[in-house]
């Protein structure tokens, strides 16, 4: 169903995500309310990459955000690699746009160079908050003359572009699902638009880029709220037409709190590995937020009790159906219970052989079981062994109890408490042996942990025994998504039920 707008401007909108680790179910989920807005409006949806952080950046993960969107069935109209008439869509490939926006600023007066070292930014912070105030840049080099400008430039100091926010007055701006919002400007912050190393930062490679690629609508996480009175200001600043903003509620745990990989696994990854099917997590994301209208008594009665009020769909019926006025502000919240429910709703729809093709393409796949076979085949005298070998590479849940896990002379507590250092390794370390060895191995010696005792607790959580295939091996088949998920259950469980003995 194409749904008319009121304007002749055609309708365009853009996911934007950052290249620095597993794509996230945050991506997925603005990335579908995008889709969805832009397919019931005949419009076009843009994937931009925003690369600019290169401290963050991670080289395999462009590709990642590729497959696991179009995993999904979220294919983009223009991008880095389709193309279009906009790009680059690449933000590294675009500095030199960036550089010539901000010269435009600081032209105009709307910007201005600060020479402010690390240590001096840190020394002011450390002030504001001495004095309870909270910690912002000062406009310490705002008015800078052109004499004190030569003399920082002489001294070989790096310099930062801001933006000059007005001293005095308010940002107003409409958000289409608050309506209008209001920002004091002793709130907003001189921003910096241009890092010394000539990178842009998100916030003036965000407009520029929207602007430029004639992006109508910014649907974005309410995250985003508070950024956009500089975003508004730079519009201004360069006299361009303000696009509408839509600020979609933030996805939430059980405990309201936002969705974090501390309490729900937020990789991609994980889902497509774990089993889960696409339409099914597709299906999930649009329950959030309540944009999907209920269904009526006859539907319910056609569909059957399978329907459960209307929360099942596939993406055309979102499209379809799904109507952004009555999106709930109320943080929707990420129930891993409900999307395993609904996955399980998912596999018992298929056919025997389209469950079996599922097995195939995920925990049963030739990929997978290939990597897995040489790790064992040395182990073993009959085929049959196999199972018992490796069942903990196709299993959920592989608790083991306290005496696999604790070593001799430490205790629960002690052991729960190396878990989650191992756990941090685990999330920080590239995920190859190479990598993956001198790291925990320095965090053993670090914390006086024995390698014998380091790697038993590792294998012990990963695979429930204290015997399996090699351990850092095993590690890297599995997967870092599911291995950290690993982890974080069983640092949960356990810390669960020490809670219940006291």
């Amino acid at each position: 169903m194409t749904i008319a707008t009121d304007t002749a401007t055609p309708i365009r909108v853009r996911i934007a995500p950052s290249p620095t680790g597993d794509p996230h179910v945050g991506t997925a989920y603005i990335g579908l309310l995008n889709f969805l807005y832009a397919r019931q409006r005949a419009g076009k949806f843009v994937l931009r990459i925003e690369d600019t952080d290169r401290t963050r950046f991670v080289s395999t993960s462009e590709q990642m955000i590729f497959d696991a969107l179009r995993w999904l069935g979220l294919e983009w109209d223009e991008g880095p690699d389709v193309g279009g008439p906009y790009g680059p869509y690449r933000q590294s490939e675009r500095t030199e746009i960036y550089r010539e926006h901000v010269q435009r600023l600081l032209d105009s007066g709307h910007a201005y160079r600060s020479f402010e070292t690390a240590e001096e930014l840190e020394a002011m912070r450390r002030s504001q908050i001495a004095a309870k105030l909270p910690p912002r840049y000062n406009g310490a080099h705002r008015e800078l003359t052109a004499a004190q400008i030569a003399a920082f430039e002489a001294e070989g100091r790096p310099a930062v572009v801001r933006l000059k926010v007005p001293a005095e007055g308010e940002t107003a701006f409409r958000d289409e699902l608050r309506g209008a919002i209001n920002f004091s400007h002793n709130n907003v912050d001189d921003q910096v638009l241009l890092k010394s190393d000539g990178f842009p930062t998100y916030h003036l490679a965000n407009v520029v880029d929207d602007h430029l690629m004639r992006i109508t609508d910014v649907i974005r996480a309410e995250e985003w709220i508070s950024s956009t009175p500089k975003h508004v200001l730079l519009y201004k600043a360069f006299g361009w037409e303000l696009p509408r903003f839509w600020h979609m509620p933030l996805l939430r745990n059980i405990d309201k709190s936002k969705i974090s990989k501390r309490k729900n696994p937020v990789s991609l990854i994980y889902y497509r590995e774990s089993g889960f099917l696409p339409q099914a997590v597709l299906n999930f994301l649009g329950l959030m937020g309540g944009g999907m209208a209920q269904p009526s008594e006859e539907e319910i009665v056609a569909k059957g009790s399978s329907l459960k009020q209307g929360d099942i769909f596939s993406l055309p019926q979102m499209i379809e159906k799904f109507d952004f006025k009555r999106i709930s502000l109320g943080g929707p919240v990420f129930d891993l219970t409900k999307l395993k429910w609904l996955n399980g709703e998912y596999l018992r729809a298929l056919s025997p052989e389209a469950f079996f093709q599922a097995l195939r393409a995920t925990v049963f796949s030739d990929e997978y079981l290939r990597r897995i076979a040489p790790l064992v085949q040395t182990r073993i005298e009959t085929l049959a062994q196999f199972g018992e070998m490796t069942d903990f590479f196709f299993k959920d849940d592989v608790m083991p109890a306290p005496e696999v896990f604790v070593p001799k002379k430490r205790t629960l507590e002690e052991t729960l408490d190396f878990a989650a250092e191992q756990l941090a390794v685990l999330e920080a370390t590239p995920f190859t042996a190479e990598e993956l060895e001198p790291a925990l191995k320095k965090l053993g010696a670090e914390k006086e942990w024995p390698v014998k005792d380091n790697f038993m607790l590792l294998r012990a959580i990963l695979t429930g025994r204290t015997a399996s295939p090699p351990l850092l091996e095993s590690l890297i088949v599995f997967g870092k998504a599911r291995s950290l998920d690993r982890m974080r259950r069983f640092i949960d469980a356990q810390k669960r039920l020490a809670a219940t003995r006291r």
